[in-house]
């Protein structure tokens, strides 16, 4: 069938090459089961997550993790900036959350929830609750001056997914601040308050967007990110609004067949032009949370570097995963077996990261949003 011993060689090599990268891939499938949804399970008492953030936001605890040797250390996250150098880059998500959660009713006067998920032209992508009784063209009616009201497009195809529009209503932002709730996690088990409106929310939080916030960078305090541009440490911003792509559960006992939901991200020239200068001069880069991650890796291209844009991403990273983009990340302890978790033993080693949380749970950390925090160098 072949021509010549040249080409024959050729893919010969291709072949055995190909049958080898194969076989590894199965030894190291089957040594840490790293596709399997059960390996990023664990118990976690209740008592262990935290229903109110620390005061001062910065006085919150801070485990830092050294891959290279597996070293864990119990800090405080202002002590972060002691494992920062001059001119490395440390990259925020700018993202706001906005009151996404909205209480109307029926016309028969049943009770009715919406989590607001990310708008679409004229049109909202939502949760809404009880979902078996709210089909397309229900209409949904709400406690507040005018005649607002919402009505159900259609039916997607996520649990509970609908995509509605709102009627009679100019000005959808300040309607959403006047009856929209803090879109607090439900293991947050209390009614939002008004404290979480700033608490929930990051300090340089700028474009609304988010119906989850993008809780690593809930840590920072202005006079922390003050002394961290004293010291020579840059800092600059991304873009992803955190909706159902971040926070949705993975269900399939094989994670490489669970599918993210699709969320905005935008990166600006002078942000890419900065962290390439970054890599251009050894420096590191340091992504705070999994959104500020997935976002540089989706703009991140091996022949021209960093790439300013915008659009939406529904990157999926989990271990196997050759990372291009960033070189330490902090995050918060994440939930068990969630693309959160993943993401971070993709980045940190699935046994690093095991290991970091369950002395987590025996030094009594905090856990999930208004928790503590992880530093990976």
């Amino acid at each position: 069938m072949y021509t010549n011993k040249r080409g024959f060689k050729h893919n010969l090599e291709y072949y055995q090459q190909k049958i080898i990268k194969q076989v590894t891939l199965l030894m190291v499938d089957d040594k840490n089961n790293i596709f399997d949804l059960q390996t990023y399970q664990f118990d976690l008492p209740q008592e262990y997550i935290a229903q109110y953030p620390v005061e001062p936001r910065d006085s919150s605890r801070l485990l830092v993790l050294n891959r290279s040797n597996s070293q864990l250390e119990d800090k405080v996250f202002s002590d972060i900036i002691e494992y920062f150098e001059p001119g490395d880059t440390l990259v925020l998500n700018d993202s706001r959350v906005i009151p996404a959660r909205l209480f109307g009713y029926k016309e028969s006067g049943a009770r009715v929830e919406i989590l607001l998920l990310k708008k679409i032209d004229s049109h909202w992508e939502a949760l809404v609750r009880p979902a078996k009784r709210l089909k397309t063209g229900s209409i949904i009616k709400f406690d507040a001056p005018g005649e607002v009201e919402a009505e159900i497009i259609k039916e997607l195809d996520i649990a509970g997914g609908r995509l509605l529009i709102f009627k009679n209503c100019p000005d959808e932002e300040s309607f959403f601040n006047e009856i929209g709730h803090v879109p607090l996690p439900p293991y947050i088990n209390r009614a939002d308050i008004r404290e979480d409106q700033d608490n929930y929310q990051t300090v340089y939080a700028r474009e609304n967007g988010s119906v989850a916030a993008p809780t690593a960078g809930l840590h920072f305090t202005r006079g922390l990110l003050e002394e961290i541009e004293k010291k020579g440490i840059n800092i600059a911003t991304v873009l992803l609004h955190v909706g159902l792509g971040t926070f949705r559960p993975v269900n399939s006992p094989d994670i490489r067949r669970h599918h993210m939901h699709y969320e905005y991200y935008q990166i600006e020239q002078d942000t890419a032009a900065l962290l390439n200068s970054t890599r251009q001069r050894g420096k590191r880069i340091i992504a705070v949370g999994t959104t500020v991650v997935r976002t540089l890796e989706t703009v991140y291209n091996e022949d021209y570097g960093f790439v300013a844009g915008k659009g939406e991403t529904n990157s999926f990273i989990y271990p196997g995963y050759k990372f291009k983009a960033v070189d330490s990340l902090t995050s918060n302890f994440h939930l068990p077996a969630s693309s959160l978790i993943m993401l971070v033993s993709a980045f940190a080693g699935i046994n690093n990261t095991m290991a970091a949380y369950r002395h987590a749970i025996e030094k009594n950390y905090r856990f999930f949003s208004y928790g503590d925090a992880m530093l990976i160098i």
